[in-house]
């Protein structure tokens, strides 16, 4: 790593610390970008320098980014809801564009951008890989939209001005370290808890959140600039997720499979009652949509490219279910 400075940014999140500490473990001389705001539990004994600032400021993306040599974008306002959807568009967005021109503005050798799969279209014919773009009309919800806007707005910086960019597109991580947690480890808690009576036909693709993190250094060792890559696990239902929880936490298995439809007027109940509230729902109105499809990806392209590998998803459940006991999440 030499003596250069490496930027994370979203160090205090679940993915953003995961790299970090993988960063961490290689003697890079780290700095993390966090908000004044964010919870500082994945911040203790942080391997590094802390700087605190609004990304969405240009003025403040460019202290972060001074002396930086390689940058990993983490950070993104990842709300499947929100009581203005359009909060998550603008902010992630606003952020992407003012790290990326920071970095530009710094002479960044080397970016590595955090994507999603949000913003690939499944593939009824089977798990889908980085050639299904979705255009920001077709994505569900403003999240995935914000990400589909935020993944082209990074390409065409690319393009267009030589930033040195990597796109990397994470499935469903999982893992220890879930503060928030993310709407998955929520689901996570709620059936080890045995709140999760019933299923929807669904699947979704599982990885450890440390094999997503390896695979963020591997994209900026040896990924090609302007090309993405689908960091994965496996392809798992709904049910058989379901099923492996309440084996390991010693509960009876969910039988009752439900139509998503009649879900639906409960979720906007849900999204109501949120809005008064100001908590966020457990059901909504876009994952119910989202819940219609099962979001099956394939990896190979970064571990054709990249030496990617990911364990058994199995194992990820495992950890991220002993993290959320130790917590008191569990009971």
């Amino acid at each position: 790593m030499g003596g250069e400075v490496t930027l994370v940014t979203g160090v205090a999140g679940f993915l953003g610390s995961a790299v970090a500490r993988a960063l961490a473990a290689q003697g890079a001389t780290l700095r993390g970008a966090v908000r004044a705001s964010s919870p500082r539990a994945n911040l203790r004994d942080f391997p590094g320098e802390l700087v605190e600032g609004d990304l969405r400021d240009p003025a403040a993306a460019a202290r972060a980014m001074q002396g930086v040599g390689t940058l990993y974008h983490v950070a993104a306002d990842y709300r499947l809801w929100a009581p203005d959807p359009e909060v998550i568009v603008a902010n992630n967005l606003a952020m992407t564009g003012a790290v990326m021109r920071a970095a530009l503005g710094a002479g960044v050798r080397r970016v590595v951008y955090t994507s999603s799969v949000a913003t690939l279209l499944p593939d009824p014919a089977g798990p889908a890989d980085e050639t299904r773009a979705a255009t920001p009309g077709q994505a569900t919800g403003a999240y995935k939209r914000s990400k589909v806007l935020a993944e082209r707005l990074v390409e065409a910086m690319v393009q267009g001005d030589g930033l040195p960019a990597v796109m990397v597109n994470p499935s469903t991580p999982i893992g220890p370290r879930d503060v928030h947690p993310t709407p998955t480890g929520r689901i996570l808690v709620e059936a080890a808890n045995g709140r999760m009576p019933a299923f929807v036909d669904s699947g979704l693709n599982l990885v450890h959140v440390d094999d997503v993190a390896a695979g963020h250094l591997l994209a900026a060792d040896k990924g090609r600039v302007g090309e993405r890559y689908i960091l994965g696990g496996e392809d798992v239902t709904l049910a058989a997720m379901l099923g492996e929880i309440a084996r390991l936490c010693g509960r009876r298995a969910p039988r009752i499979k439900l139509p998503v439809a009649p879900l639906f007027p409960l979720a906007a109940l849900a999204e109501a009652a949120a809005r008064l509230t100001g908590r966020e729902p457990f059901l909504t109105m876009d994952a119910l949509r989202m819940s219609r499809h099962h979001m099956y990806y394939t990896s190979a392209k970064a571990v054709d490219e990249l030496g990617y590998h990911a364990r058994p998803y199995t194992e990820a459940l495992a950890d991220a279910l002993a993290w959320f006991r130790a917590e008191g999440m569990i009971l």
